[in-house]
């Protein structure tokens, strides 16, 4: 959910009572309770407008100009959202009012994922705070050597030597880049630790002085649900998840143990975190040489097909939007292509991580990322382009409604969409690819799914796990990066591969702990976007298994995707899962069923193997 960014006369004027016995004479009515709700809307547009500018400018040039701005409009807003969402409290219990109303009341009494403190010293320490990680993340090199041998190497970089060197040929001299790789990055992070533990001490006393536990309790209350049955929820999912994720990570441990030797794998271990292709070990696709099911059968090649057709990052661009254009929703807004960050710009730095942008709440969209012409980004343009549509179709709700029914939802409908990127997909909007699928290439793009997909499951489980438990003090700051490690090879598997110590602070190392970015949407969105598909597949007509199907060009499709995009957050979200699936409990079967094909295999190939960790 967005930050609530505003500033409201009218509510601080309800708030300023001269007495107790005043406050309790004047309970508050609908006429008034409706009036804050309209000023409200007005002045969030106008609010979030400027601070997502100024959040803009900050992330594609980093500098002490921008920083200094985005730090004193984050300050000022804190403070404001936060008259906000006291304000909401009191219009909570407020008699004649519709279910909409009241809905827009409780979603302007839960805050932002960042609650300011009470004391606006307190605003101004936690904004820069925030604005201090998130550059140093985005700035953040690693350097070796002095003098004119100096060499420093960006994210970017570091990431394309785990890219490439996940299935090179000389396998000690891959252990030994991808090592210096992986340490490498996590030279960046331990600066932030200090001010990680402040940000965390900052942001609970907001939490708490708007009636929550902590920042946990508080992220954990916006999902239409009891905070405890929501963590019961997400956990009934993983449990039915994990045997799935355990068959995959038995097969791929093998075959790295075989590559690198029992020494360094070990065959009944965790797997070391650097040799899984990614700098987080959150998606194992580059692995997919070494694992690939079916060797002979023709790979589909997504990165060679788009450099081969002459593909840049505009033309990949072009291609997500006409997917969407195909199933009859609405093209892009010129200002789109106009305003948009779609290659890394030399000469500054910039935060490269891909993030989809809704700076004005009436379709000023925008994408941000530094595009690579390779597979993984075409299916990343896919996805953010899921979030800007989801911004379009709703930008006509009030916009305290401009957000997903929940936040896995914004996620899921991205990734919904890339499903339907199959060879057939690929080959009709003239790509050089193989249309046809057989079984033994089936198999083959089961796996690489699977490395991406179900690989990623664990981890969208544990980072928000580690979070919680620090914002509630169960994990406290001189545990910080033991109890990361802790949770990674409870839940994943994984084990870092050189000591850690608590002058390290691996946690971050991954953007979304230093930018404050709520995780769990991804794990939801991995559960949803498979209901979401077989819900569109079925509106599409397709006939046949789940993972045969591609809703490109179906207009029936694009009609039940622009009817629950239209929605928002205006409704729980139950009701908006309902309107595109036909169900209000979040199911795993469709994942299961999607996969089915690569499960056989896995079974066959795990035959007296021991699995686990």
């Amino acid at each position: 959910m967005r930050s609530l960014l505003l500033t409201l006369p009218l509510l601080l004027s309800c708030q300023r009572q001269a007495t107790p016995e005043a406050a309790a004479s004047s309970a508050p009515t609908a006429e008034e309770a409706r009036a804050f709700l309209a000023e409200t809307d007005a002045t969030l547009r106008r609010i979030n407008k400027a601070g997502a500018l100024a959040a803009w400018a900050y992330m594609t040039d980093i500098n002490d100009a921008h920083a200094e701005a985005m730090s004193a409009l984050s300050a000022e807003h804190m403070e404001i959202g936060r008259e906000i969402t006291l304000a909401a409290a009191r219009f909570r219990e407020v008699a004649g009012l519709s279910d909409a109303e009241r809905r827009q009341i409780e979603i302007l009494r839960q805050g932002s994922t960042v609650p300011p403190p009470p004391e606006a010293e307190q605003r101004e320490q936690l904004a820069t705070l925030l604005t201090q990680m998130e550059g140093l993340y985005g700035a953040g090199k690693h350097c070796t050597g002095e003098g004119d041998a100096r060499v420093c190497r960006s994210l970017t970089e570091l990431e394309e030597v785990l890219r490439t060197q996940a299935a090179a040929a000389d396998a000690p001299a891959a252990w030994d880049a991808q090592l210096s790789a992986w340490t490498g990055w996590r030279t960046v992070s331990p600066p932030m630790r200090a001010s990680y533990a402040e940000f965390v001490s900052l942001g609970n006393v907001g939490a708490r002085s708007l009636g929550y536990d902590d920042m946990g309790v508080l992220w954990r209350s916006g999902y239409d649900m009891d905070p405890t049955a929501f963590d019961a929820e997400v956990e009934r999912l993983w449990q039915e998840l994990k045997p799935l994720y355990e068959d995959l990570h038995c097969h791929v441990r093998a075959a790295l143990s075989a590559r690198y030797g029992a020494d360094k794998v070990p065959p009944t271990g965790p797997i070391p975190a650097h040799v899984l292709g990614n700098m987080w070990a959150q998606s194992w696709d580059n692995l997919f040489p070494l694992v690939k099911p079916r060797p002979d059968a023709v790979p589909v090649d997504l990165t060679a097909a788009l450099r081969t057709a002459g593909y840049d990052a505009i033309r990949m661009m072009e291609a997500g939007e006409a997917f969407f254009m195909g199933l009859g929703l609405r093209e892009l807004p010129d200002s789109f292509w106009k305003n948009s960050m779609l290659v890394q710009p030399e000469g500054r730095d910039v935060v490269c991580h891909a993030s989809a942008w809704d700076l004005d709440m009436e379709g000023d969209v925008r994408i941000k990322m530094c595009t690579q012409v390779n597979g993984e980004d075409f299916v990343t343009i896919h996805h953010e382009l899921g979030h800007i549509y989801y911004d379009l179709y709703y930008n006509p709700q009030p916009a305290v409604f401009q957000s997903g029914a929940n936040d896995g939802f914004h996620e899921g409908i991205g990734d919904t969409l890339t499903l339907s990127i199959t060879p057939a997909y690929l080959a009709d909007i003239g790509l050089p690819v193989d249309p046809a699928m057989d079984e033994d290439a089936l198999l083959n793009r089961q796996m690489q799914d699977a490395l991406a997909k179900i690989a990623f499951l664990p981890f969208g489980r544990m980072i928000d796990l580690w979070r919680w438990g620090v914002f509630s003090g169960e994990i406290a700051p001189e545990d910080y990066n033991a109890a990361w490690w802790r949770l990674r090879e409870q839940y994943q598997g994984v084990a870092a591969p050189v000591a850690r110590s608590e002058a390290d602070f691996d946690p971050g190392a991954k953007y979304h702990i230093p930018g404050n970015t709520p995780y769990m949407r991804y794990f939801l969105a991995h559960v949803l976007q498979f209901q979401f598909h077989e819900a569109l597949c079925e509106a599409a007509g397709h006939d046949g298994p789940l993972h045969t199907c591609s809703i490109a060009g179906s207009q029936a499709a694009g009609e039940k995707l622009a009817a629950m995009l239209s929605m928002g957050a205006s409704q729980p979200w139950p009701d908006a899962l309902e309107a595109i699936a036909g169900t209000r409990e979040m199911s795993v079967q469709p994942l299961l069923e999607y996969f089915a094909p690569l499960r056989a295999h896995l079974a066959e190939q795990n035959a007296g193997r021991t699995c686990g960790w």
